[in-house]
């Protein structure tokens, strides 16, 4: 018996706000007019996948900005330091390996991150050190540290491929190496970790794809959504009209509120189901 839960987040507006608004601003970048004016119109009138979009967009902005002033390495590593996180966030990964022990022993709790974020921002958070591993949009950088070309894309559906890779346990840095090694078949007394012992979080678009995924092999999906932002009632909502997922919360992981009562629940159901049950998984 693979006696592994894995939990699955979404960085942005799922952990924390916009890392990727946030840094925008904090170079001094018109965040409404990147998004709206620049980034919008790449694929809405031009046939973009919006991920690369902007990522295109705040590399053709870093190199029209002076020498001193473009975007590098350092900035987002040191901007990353600087997130500051929903209520709850940072006492919640404890809480819900200590949750998974007093219901089974012999269980374990992995945390992961797939994000359409910045990684560069992502590995420095205060939350980072959680993570098993961080799959998110990367650049390749110049001898002065410049951003000068997408080097990791993660979109929509490339979303789903990741959740493959943390069910065969190919994570950390040799397996970027391999990138082909996921589509290898695993048998069934190989698997790392079943699709229904995973749980994934997250808030938008591009976690439709990891939601649908999880919830048709028997795992968790929870949506969240910002309470404070009614703009984005709307959208969590539709998650549930579309029969994307069962479970809807604000964005609040604190002891009291709904969302972490959510993932406290599916962590004890889990690790009560893996003492008898078979899992399930995907190839």
């Amino acid at each position: 018996m693979i006696n592994r839960i894995a939990v699955v987040f979404d960085f942005d507006e799922t952990l924390a706000p916009d890392s990727t608004s946030s840094f925008l601003e904090y170079m001094g970048i018109d965040v409404q007019d990147f998004w709206v004016n620049k980034v919008n119109p790449l694929y809405e009138q031009n046939g973009w996948d919006p991920i690369p979009a902007y990522l295109y967009m705040i590399i053709t902005l870093s190199q029209a900005l002076p020498l001193k002033d473009r975007i590098t390495k350092k900035r987002l590593e040191l901007f990353g330091k600087k997130i500051s996180f929903f209520n709850g966030v940072q006492s919640i990964f404890n809480q819900l390996k200590c949750k998974a022990k007093d219901v089974n022993e012999n269980v374990e709790v992995e945390f992961f991150l797939i994000s359409s974020g910045l990684r560069q921002i992502l590995i420095n958070t205060k939350i980072a050190k959680h993570f098993k591993d961080i799959w998110a949009c990367d650049f390749h950088y110049n001898n002065d540290g410049e951003i000068v070309f997408p080097k990791n894309i993660v979109s929509f559906t490339d979303k789903t491929r990741y959740l493959f890779h943390i069910s065969k346990g190919l994570y950390g840095p040799e397996s970027r190496l391999r990138p082909f090694d996921v589509n290898r078949r695993v048998s069934r007394e190989n698997i790392y970790i079943p699709f229904n012992q995973i749980i994934v979080v997250g808030d938008g678009q591009t976690d439709i794809p990891l939601f649908s995924l999880v919830e048709k092999y028997g795992g968790v999906a929870i949506a969240v959504y910002d309470a404070l932002d009614s703009r984005k009632w709307r959208k969590a909502w539709s998650f549930v009209e579309d029969n994307r997922v069962k479970n809807i919360v604000p964005a609040d992981y604190g002891k009291n509120g709904a969302l972490n009562h959510s993932l406290i629940m599916a962590i004890g159901s889990i690790a009560a189901r893996l003492k008898s049950d078979k899992s399930v998984y995907a190839e």
